[in-house]
């Protein structure tokens, strides 16, 4: 497959997506030679449906610090024909947030422990 054919599949699959009733990622990035594809999208709602879209089975998620702000990276991976894709939803999240990752069940309230 020459890359030109790979670019063309690579938009392809965007174009199919967005046809489908997906939003259009906000941004876009596929590098030189087709072997990495990054869709950037605004909500959790739109990185379900891509991921799911896509068939993404790789999940990973980094909370890090960003100058005082604390954000929340979720990224979803698939290779397909050689092509690693990746969808990612960047959220600020906030130390309240947090916190609910050390609840061990967030539908029992607070007096119920």
């Amino acid at each position: 497959m020459t890359e030109l054919a790979t670019r063309a599949q690579a938009f392809g699959l965007i174009a199919d997506g967005v046809a489908a009733g997906l939003s259009a990622p906000w941004r876009l990035y596929l590098a030189r030679g087709c072997r990495y594809l990054s869709l950037s999208v605004g909500d959790r709602d739109e990185w379900t449906a891509w991921r799911t879209h896509l068939g993404c089975p790789e999940l990973s998620v980094r909370v890090y610090d960003a100058g005082g702000e604390i954000r929340r990276s979720s990224v979803a991976e698939v290779i397909l024909d050689g092509c690693r894709i990746s969808v990612e939803l960047v959220e600020e999240v906030s130390t309240a947030d947090l916190d609910e990752l050390l609840v061990i069940d967030p539908l029992v309230e607070p007096e119920e422990r």
